[in-house]
């Protein structure tokens, strides 16, 4: 698992034996496993020593971690098959340009969970120079410590920074999470044994949904799909973003320039007036892949030189988009 130069001060045979007992685990076990536990401490929060010569930084929340405002996303080149020889130098170019954020998922190219093993080539030597956040797809208590014993196997650490329940679109869904044996709990005793530092939520298809589940748990972050076509169908600036900013979470953007669709075109719209456009919200950071070096720095340098922009600006944008709007918000409920 973790590199010892990493200073993991947790024994992995606890966790990792918590993880396989998993379904199979009585209260009781649960119970005494829990109070064991309260005995281990995470190590401290990650610093990339250069990150604030690199960029802006923001408070992730209530979190105490500062993030840079650009951070990698694990999709793009990161979660295509067979892909090392570009996968891991771009993770690799990005800690050494100061992002210290790298997000992650247990569903990211599928079977084989391709970004979750480019990812763990660096973190295993890197662990101390970023926050690691990953997700779980499944809606169970047992399938998503499943995923975690998984995730942390590929990602060579023992423990994560955030754990994420990914992509909630329906409110069926937020009912199975916080079913008794929903994710939720799953969630709930990861944190209980110092296996993950903090919890949170992520999804792109519908902001009431998101909202229910944030007020029914004190999630400490959100991932949340927000572009300058935003505003035009069931609006996530409207309808979560002012819940999440009163609940003092972490705030993430994803889906910045919805994978190319918002760019050029009859909408006219560079990326750098669409990472501005984001960026201007009340947010902490915004995920993007890359497929490339050169994207990577690019990203980057946008958010080195990142200028908030007045609200006639923010309006003049959203109003170039809205002929484009339903594709640059593909990932939005419609039906």
């Amino acid at each position: 698992m973790s590199d010892p130069k990493d200073g993991a001060k947790t024994p992995r045979v606890d966790r990792r034996d918590f993880l396989k007992l998993g379904a199979a685990a009585t209260v009781g076990f649960l119970a005494r496993d829990v109070s064991a536990a309260g005995q281990q401490t995470l190590p401290p929060l990650p610093e990339n020593p250069r990150t604030r010569e690199a960029m802006p930084t923001r408070n992730l929340g209530r979190t105490g971690y500062r993030t840079a405002i650009f951070s990698l996303g694990g999709q793009a080149a990161i979660e295509q098959p067979d892909n090392d020889a570009v996968a891991v130098p771009i993770v690799e170019r990005a800690l050494d340009l100061g992002v210290n954020y790298i997000d992650t998922a247990a569903a990211y190219g599928r079977p084989n969970r391709w970004s979750q093993r480019y990812i763990g080539h660096v973190i295993k030597r890197r662990r101390r120079e970023t926050f690691l956040a990953t997700k779980t797809h499944d809606r169970t208590r047992d399938g998503s410590l499943k995923l975690l014993e998984d995730s942390l196997t590929l990602l060579q650490t023992d423990h994560l920074d955030l754990w994420q329940i990914h992509n909630l679109s329906r409110m069926e869904q937020v009912e199975q999470i916080f079913a008794p044996n929903g994710a939720v709990q799953a969630l709930l005793e990861a944190r209980e044994q110092k296996i993950v530092r903090h919890l949170g939520v992520t999804g792109h298809a519908d902001p009431h949904v998101l909202a229910e589940a944030i007020r029914r748990f004190p999630f400490d972050t959100i991932l949340m799909a927000l572009n300058a076509a935003d505003k035009h169908h069931l609006s996530f600036i409207d309808h979560l973003l002012p819940l999440a900013v009163e609940k003092q979470m972490g705030i993430i953007g994803m889906k910045v320039p919805a994978r190319g669709r918002i760019l050029g075109g009859s909408s006219g719209i560079t990326m750098r007036q669409a990472y501005d456009y984001v960026l201007t919200l009340p947010i902490s950071t915004v995920i993007i892949g890359a497929d490339s070096i050169p994207q990577l720095e690019e990203n980057i340098e946008l958010a080195r030189t990142f200028n908030p922009l007045n609200d006639a600006q923010m309006a003049q944008l959203a109003a170039r988009v809205e002929p484009i709007h339903r594709d640059a918000l593909f990932f939005r409920r419609w039906t």
